[in-house]
């Protein structure tokens, strides 16, 4: 019996060695995407980057808010944006990017009553790119 306990303490020891190095090698994004936005946020709709971001969109009964999450190279600073507008508006878009650690944004408009467009960015560490931006009108209402 003292085998098998030593045995089992072993096999703690090692686990718990090896989930703190895993979690130094990749670090987690201690916020989430609604928070950063804000109370009564909730996501409505995420589309990804090719495994390097994803972004999401949420939204508060009155106000879209954007974020691009970083899924790769998170902790490292890279290219990340995200954008969020209202669709047909002669107005700017509203745009954060630039070289992030966790993600880009949050950005919002208030658009009761009418429709959004939106996308984003990320590059990984080795420079691959990817972008997406909504192809035409989106969440209307």
């Amino acid at each position: 019996m003292p085998v098998l306990k030593s045995g089992a303490r072993l096999g703690l020891a090692v686990a718990a060695i090896l989930t703190g190095s895993l979690a130094m090698v990749a670090p987690a994004n201690a916020a989430t995407p609604a928070s950063v936005c804000g109370s009564g946020y909730r996501v409505i709709d995420t589309h990804d980057l090719g495994g390097l971001a994803t972004m999401y969109l949420l939204y508060n009964g009155r106000t879209n808010c954007a974020v691009t999450w970083k899924t790769q190279g998170v902790g490292t600073r890279t290219s990340t944006g995200v954008s969020l507008g209202i669709w047909g508006s002669s107005g700017p878009a509203q745009v954060d990017a630039g070289m992030f650690t966790h993600y880009a944004g949050p950005v919002k408009v208030d658009a009761p009553g009418k429709c959004i467009g939106w996308g984003g960015a990320a590059t990984s560490t080795s420079g691959r790119s990817v972008s997406w931006n909504s192809p035409g009108p989106s969440h209307c209402g």
